[in-house]
Formats: structure tokens, C-alpha cells, sequence
């Protein structure tokens, strides 16, 4: 099905197709969120493929290569019963973009992830001038990972204690797995500049919000600032190897 996606792609920015398929496919592209975001990534590894090779010697000898991944790649098809005329172009161009989406597919999977690492520990919070039964209800609504009602209850016990560090990284970490990112990001560049036992917990956190985000750059930037004191640092280290 994804082989004939990639066709039917092609065809269509080659304005290949009639205006009854040309209707058909923008319908699928507003109603089908999975074949758009095909469609998307498509398009632009099309552009990059298009815009890749400026001078004619190289354009010519990618030409020549995708005839040959073409060839290889549609000997193996079933034939379509409904007939579509393309140009070996087309199919080239179809070829390699599918061959294309499948490294960068692979090469996504083998990225590191926020997913490795957001292993919490249960924590458990002791916080004086508080009411009790508000500071339980924000300890077990995180150590369930309803990080959306933990979020909440420590908004509220900030309220009434907002130099409370502990609070706000907890806080800040609630945001981070709910992708509110620049508030997020905002609390811990605030910790990670106030001095305090969260400090470096604080860079860490903001290092997993890049990563998160797939800023892998920042990400990087950020793992280099952990000082080798830091309980962190041993794992921002391996981190930073698999990034680089």
C-alpha cells in the first residue's frame, strides 16, 4: 500500500493525474491524517532530492542512478490492474524517496529517546508550612504518572511556597511529559541557575526536554554543562556519545 502511496505522490506534483483523481486525493489528504503526514515527508524529501544536485554532471549521474533503483526496485511489483502511465522519472523518483523514507525511518529508531530515560523514582515529599493532604495528593498523582493532576497540585502548593525548589522541579518535570515545553524549560533555566541540591537535576531535565523535542544540538549543549560532581553527570555522558 505504502509502494502505491509513493506513486500516487509523484503523479501528483507532477500533476500526473486527472482532475477527478486530483479531487479524489486532496479529500484523502484532508481526511486521512496518516496518508498526509505521508504526503508531507514525501514532498519534502522530494524537494531535497530535487534541489540536491546543482551542477548538470551531478543531476545527470543521479538521473542515471535512480533509472537504476527504479529498475530494480519495480521488477519486483505486482502489476497494478489499473494502468498508469508514468515517466521512468517517476517511478525513479518514487523509488528512491521510498528507499530514502526507510533510512531515515531506521536512523529516527536509532536515535536515543526521552522515553529511555524518564524512568522516575518514587518520590516522596516533605515540605513544611503545606497542607498535608494537598502535598500526598501531588506525591501519589506523580508516583502514578498522572502528570497532569501532579501538575496541577504542585501549581497550588507553589502558591503558598513558590522558593520551594524541590516543588518546582517536580512541577517542572509534570510539563515536560504533558510537552508544555516552554514552561518547562523556563523552570528548570531558572533552577539550573539558582544555587541548590536541584541545580544539576535541573540541567539534566532541561537537556531531556531537547531531546524530547528532537532538538539534539541543544540537547548537547545543554548534557556539556553538567559538572563532573553531578550525580547526572555518568549518564549525560553516555548520552552525549550517542548523540555525537
Amino acid at each position: 500500500m505504502e509502494d502505491q502511496n509513493y506513486i500516487l505522490f509523484e503523479s501528483y506534483l507532477s500533476k500526473e493525474l486527472s482532475q477527478d483523481e486530483v479531487s479524489a486525493f486532496e479529500s484523502r489528504l484532508k481526511n486521512e491524517s496518516d496518508f498526509n503526514q505521508a504526503f508531507n515527508t514525501y514532498k519534502e524529501l522530494s524537494f531535497f532530492l530535487e534541489h540536491k544536485f546543482e551542477d548538470e554532471s551531478a543531476s545527470t549521474a543521479f538521473q542515471n542512478n535512480l533509472k537504476t533503483i527504479s529498475n530494480t526496485y519495480f521488477e519486483k511489483q505486482e502489476p497494478s490492474k489499473k494502468v498508469m502511465r508514468f515517466k521512468l522519472w517517476h517511478y525513479a523518483m518514487a523509488a528512491s524517496i521510498a528507499l530514502l523514507i526507510g533510512i531515515v525511518t531506521f536512523n529516527n529508531f536509532s536515535n536515543p529517546t526521552f522515553n529511555d530515560y524518564n524512568n522516575y523514582k518514587t518520590i516522596s515529599l516533605t515540605v513544611r508550612g503545606v497542607e498535608e493532604a494537598l502535598l500526598k495528593e501531588a506525591e501519589n498523582a506523580f508516583n502514578s504518572k498522572d502528570f497532569a493532576k501532579a501538575e496541577i497540585v504542585f501549581k497550588r502548593l507553589l502558591v503558598k511556597n513558590d522558593s520551594n525548589n524541590e516543588l518546582r522541579l517536580y512541577r517542572g518535570i509534570a510539563l515536560l511529559e504533558l510537552d508544555k515545553f516552554d514552561e518547562a524549560d523556563s523552570l528548570f533555566g531558572k533552577l539550573s541557575k539558582t544555587p541548590s541540591v536541584y541545580k544539576n537535576k535541573a540541567i539534566w531535565y532541561l537537556a531531556l526536554s531537547k531531546l524530547k523535542q528532537k532538538n539534539y544540538d541543544a540537547c548537547l549543549d545543554v548534557l556539556k554543562t553538567i559538572p563532573e560532581d553531578a550525580d547526572e553527570y555518568k549518564q549525560a555522558q553516555k548520552l552525549i556519545k550517542k548523540l555525537d
